[in-house]
């Protein structure tokens, strides 16, 4: 009996210290930001992905804190300390942080040493990655919370449809189309242009007199001789697209490249050099 109790005993202890050792595991599906270890004796207690989001980072500017708000991947982590082991302060953990950050080439946007707080910016084999770092001061440990975005714009997954670019042209003689994309500097359409390209066909083909302008837009970014000379090719590509793939008559087409020259949003913001990149349709009407 005293045999099978110690039995007992010894299974529950070891079933206990296994429940310890699985929740000082890393979270299911979780991993360190790119480009940036974790502190020692930490692991990953909670883990979420947003394909796209936005955070509003505080920075300083002139001195004071403002706040940055950047859109792309969103990663929200935060680390525990394990168990039984040295337990750094704070202000340890975030001067660490900075520290790699400072030797990858990143930088420090934001330090609030008596909040234990900071924002780091790192751009890294073409990302750019934003983090926002809160240390924690517990009597259980230092837990390290993460928000992270990975800067991109938004891909446009609607795309407007046949009949609405009909009623655009209708009434204004005109329609943005924001469904078609290009690799920066480049004239090559996206394979996510399909959907695009598509409804121009349908729509092209449902009014068989209709002939167009294709006109190509984009940002103020880079010289705007080049800019005007790729807008111009990427209208081209547009056309190339609807002539080979749809049947179109390359004579209903015309390509024109407007460069930086007809804006729709201010250029200051991310958000509004993505409105300025577009591929516009414009009614060729004599009558």
């Amino acid at each position: 009996m005293k045999l099978t109790v110690r039995i007992l005993i010894v299974m529950i202890s070891v079933a206990v210290l296994s429940a310890v050792a699985q929740a000082q595991e890393d979270a299911a599906g979780s991993q360190d930001p790119a480009g940036m270890n974790r502190m020692a004796n930490y692991y990953i207690a909670d883990y979420q992905e947003l394909t796209f989001d936005s955070y509003a980072f505080p920075v300083t500017s002139n001195g004071n804190k403002e706040e940055k708000t950047v859109e792309g991947k969103r990663i929200d982590i935060r680390y525990n300390l394990k168990d039984n082991v040295a337990t750094p302060s704070p202000l340890q953990v975030v001067r660490n942080y900075e520290s790699a950050v400072k030797a990858a080439g990143g930088q420090v946007m934001y330090d609030n040493a008596e909040d234990d707080e900071a924002t780091l910016r790192l751009v890294r084999g073409g990302n750019e990655t934003w983090v926002n770092l809160r240390v924690g001061n517990l009597p259980s440990g230092v837990p390290v919370m993460m928000t992270i975005i990975v800067k991109q714009a938004m891909t446009q997954e609607v795309v407007m449809d046949a009949a609405a670019m009909a009623s655009s042209l209708s009434e204004t003689g005109e329609v943005a189309i924001y469904g078609i994309h290009f690799d920066t500097g480049k004239s090559e359409l996206k394979p996510e242009s399909d959907a695009a390209i598509g409804e121009i066909a349908k729509l092209l083909k449902s009014q068989p007199d209709l002939k167009v302008f294709i006109v190509g837009h984009t940002d103020m970014v880079g010289d705007a001789a080049s800019n005007v000379k790729l807008s111009q090719a990427r209208a081209q590509s547009v056309i190339g697209a609807l002539v080979t793939k749809y049947g179109i008559a390359a004579a209903r087409l015309m390509p024109f490249g407007a460069g930086p020259y007809a804006p729709v949003a201010t250029n200051r913001t991310d958000e509004g050099r993505g409105k300025n990149r577009r591929v516009e349709l414009v009614e060729i009407a004599t009558k």
